[in-house]
């Protein structure tokens, strides 16, 4: 198994407010900023730090720093760019491309219609940012373009997940860790994730 699951009494709470059908636009945006940095937390748990000798007020010392050059995020668009702020507060100098992809009605398949990244993406450490991990398929798709470029170093995030989306990514690519707020029961046959939170698209531009 390679998701990790933070399960949290500040995840949970905030996950209620998050899923609740009577949270506005403002509010929604607001939580997945947060729940990003608390998953963008542990997501760099295992990062390298580089020596580095700094100059306190009474003295230098020696410790470690992040070469925050080394990351890029990319979110899936468009929902996924609701968690860009969070994981750019922990990470601030981490460089953002984007990647855009609909579903083709005839065959269920991902089509990418936008593909942007970073110079030197093969050489950084890349974390995927998608807000709904359902089918797993423009995740996959996603992983798949960036391992194209090079990319060596991925990590998905997303807030909630289900079963069928994190079984294609083991399946797909097993190299891949993935991190959620929560996995959720199953799918609906629209493919909406149960009990899920709705179009977090929607709710996060407030298009419907």
């Amino acid at each position: 198994m390679n998701e990790i699951v933070l399960n949290h009494p500040l995840i949970t709470h905030k996950l209620a407010i998050l899923r609740d059908i009577n949270t506005g636009t403002k509010e929604f945006r607001e939580l997945v900023t947060e729940i990003s940095i608390l998953l963008c937390y542990e997501a760099m748990k295992d990062a390298k730090l580089e020596e580095v000798t700094i100059e306190t007020p009474l003295e230098k010392m020696e410790t470690g720093k992040l070469n925050e050059d080394k990351y890029a995020v990319v979110p899936i668009l468009r929902a996924g760019m609701g968690m860009v702020e969070g994981i750019i507060t922990v990470v601030p100098n981490a460089k953002v491309g984007h990647i855009g992809l609909y579903r083709d009605e005839e065959t269920l398949e991902p089509v990418e219609y936008y593909y942007k990244m970073p110079d030197g993406i093969a050489d950084r450490e890349v974390l995927i940012i998608d807000p709904m991990l359902a089918t797993g398929g423009s995740a996959s798709a996603t992983i798949n373009r960036l391992k194209q470029d090079g990319v060596t170093k991925i990590k998905l995030l997303c807030l909630v997940a289900a079963p069928v989306g994190i079984k294609t990514i083991e399946e797909n690519h097993p190299d891949v860790q993935i991190y959620c707020a929560v996995v959720d029961r199953e799918l609906n046959d629209h493919a909406y994730i149960m009990p899920g939170l709705g179009d977090a698209g929607d709710r996060v531009y407030g298009t419907k």
